[in-house]
């Protein structure tokens, strides 16, 4: 070990414990308010759906504590534990036997990594899916719809991320110094390709997308997108149902692959007014540019990133101190993507600020448009519907959230009114 070693490992277990410590306060602070609905829900949210809500949040805390300690010894075996260095080994006399390109036996290790990451990952998301998400009566897939769905995910992976990661280690090794720039504007392409494509050919690929036929509704949400200047490529209902109880909307895509998403389930529960108010909501995204701003950061983070991962595998110590005996470009690029979590994690609660930002923006837009009272009044359906924790620890909710907290929503709405 290195100096390197002693950094990560100091970096990983302050994330960890700092982690730890807020669910633990999030957790105690969500008991301490179980026996009491908030003033601002008390008219819409019973005592027995409080208690669930809680219940929730209470057992989906003790899963995430489960797997981020998790996490973080997996991460230390993959490194320092040698995880990474014995793939390299199992993979060079196969390359060596099957005369393999060097490119394409870096795509292979990396791929291999992550699935078998991904394999190790499992048994956390069944447990989420068939015995949390069930108990609380969410869960609506089947054992059968979720393996279809591991599948897919595993064949679009193959067709879109190899030939990603083939390209960037191509450029690696055959674009200079300045690879990293080369394969910024590969990676920003990319992403900016899949928010085009998602709409249309992923999405539908796993759900169903139907066009609104309420036709009340749908002209009641045209004239909304009239007077915001919104233009998409039709309104949708996605059957969400199928596989959670869970509601949502969202509008997605670039130019004119945008449309607009209703969950089934959000329909089942929010009337007309309340349904614009939602909409008028995600439009105020769209009106403030938040869109845009959220693709320039991510532009810019990844140019830093990729700049920073030129500058590192040059250096030997960065190799060394994570366990890999040989520098190589496949290794420095599964090395960064595994590791720069560790010590980006601490930007969270900024990134956070910013997010709970555009959502107050957001709910004023949607104030605007459709009004004070429908926005409350979805949001506490809502809330409801999702058995969200009305009483979320302050710290840990600045730490994570990206919304912000229900009785601190509602009490900056009810000011409107």
């Amino acid at each position: 070990m290195n100096w390197f070693s002693y950094t990560f490992i100091t970096a990983l277990c302050i994330g960890l414990l700092l982690q730890i410590w807020l669910l633990l306060r999030h957790r105690r602070h969500v008991l301490s308010h179980r026996s009491t609905v908030p003033e601002a829900f008390s008219d819409h949210v019973s005592l027995s759906q409080h208690h669930t809500a809680a219940d929730y949040t209470v057992d989906q805390i003790s899963l995430w504590s489960k797997e981020i300690l998790l996490g973080s010894i997996l991460l230390l075996g993959w490194t320092l534990g040698g995880g990474l260095q014995l793939i390299q080994e199992i993979w060079n006399p196969i390359t060596e036997y099957l005369s393999l390109d060097p490119l394409i036996m870096g795509t292979g290790l990396i791929f291999s990594v992550f699935l078998i990451s991904g394999i190790l990952d499992m048994p956390f998301s069944i447990y989420r899916t068939f015995v949390l998400e069930n108990r609380y009566g969410f869960n609506a897939t089947t054992p059968a719809r979720f393996i279809s769905d591991l599948f897919l995910k595993l064949v679009l992976s193959l067709l879109l991320g190899a030939p990603l990661i083939w390209i960037i280690l191509w450029l690696m090794q055959t674009a200079g110094d300045l690879w990293w720039f080369t394969a910024w504007l590969v990676w920003t392409g990319f992403t900016l390709f899949m928010s085009w494509a998602y709409p249309t050919l992923i999405a539908p690929l796993f759900n169903k997308f139907t066009p609104l036929n309420d036709e009340e509704l749908r002209l009641r949400i045209q004239r909304l997108l009239d007077r915001c200047g919104f233009t998409s490529n039709g309104i949708f209902v996605m059957d969400g149902s199928k596989r959670s109880r869970h509601g949502n909307a969202y509008f997605t895509g670039l130019g004119r692959s945008k449309r607009i998403v209703f969950f089934d389930t959000l329909l089942a529960h929010l009337n007309a007014d309340e349904m614009e108010a939602v909409l008028a909501h995600e439009l105020g995204h769209f009106k403030h540019r938040h869109i845009l701003k959220g693709i320039l950061i991510m532009m810019v983070s990844s140019l830093l990133g990729l700049a920073l991962l030129g500058w590192l595998i040059q250096q030997s110590w960065f190799f060394t101190g994570l366990g890999v005996e040989q520098g190589s470009d496949h290794m420095a690029l599964l090395l960064f993507l595994m590791t720069a979590p560790v010590f980006s994690q601490f930007l969270q609660p900024l990134i956070a600020k910013l997010q709970r930002k555009h959502e107050f923006q957001a709910d004023d837009y949607a104030v605007e448009q459709a009004g004070a009272e429908p926005m409350i009044s979805s949001l506490v359906k809502l809330y409801k519907e999702n058995a969200s924790t009305l009483t979320p620890d302050p710290l840990y909710s600045a730490f994570h959230d990206s919304h912000p907290p229900a009785p601190v929503r509602i009490a900056y709405l009810s000011e409107k009114i």
